[in-house]
């Protein structure tokens, strides 16, 4: 849940928010095998995102986001690598 200043509001379960899962090491070191990539060569999310408080992604983390698609069979996978917001 993200705390606001009046109210808890649990951001994964509005309709429009796709289902994110935090990978371990493991999963992670294969997705990097797999593409050959780096963590630095994956998209960004901020670890004060309040998704990425929701769900307890630290810095280093990497994120599955899947979204599923009104028009397509197959759903639409995204990785976003967790690092601190610098001030």
């Amino acid at each position: 849940m993200y705390l606001t200043k009046k109210k808890m509001i649990d951001v994964l379960l509005h309709k429009y928010v796709p289902k994110h899962i935090l990978l371990t090491q493991e999963e992670t070191m294969d997705l990097l095998d797999k593409f050959k990539i780096g963590l630095s060569d994956l998209p960004q999310i901020f670890e004060k995102d309040p998704i990425s408080i929701a769900i307890g992604a630290k810095e280093g983390d990497v994120v599955k986001i899947i979204r599923d698609s009104d028009t397509s069979v197959k759903s639409v996978v995204y990785y976003r690598y967790v690092k601190k917001e610098k001030l």
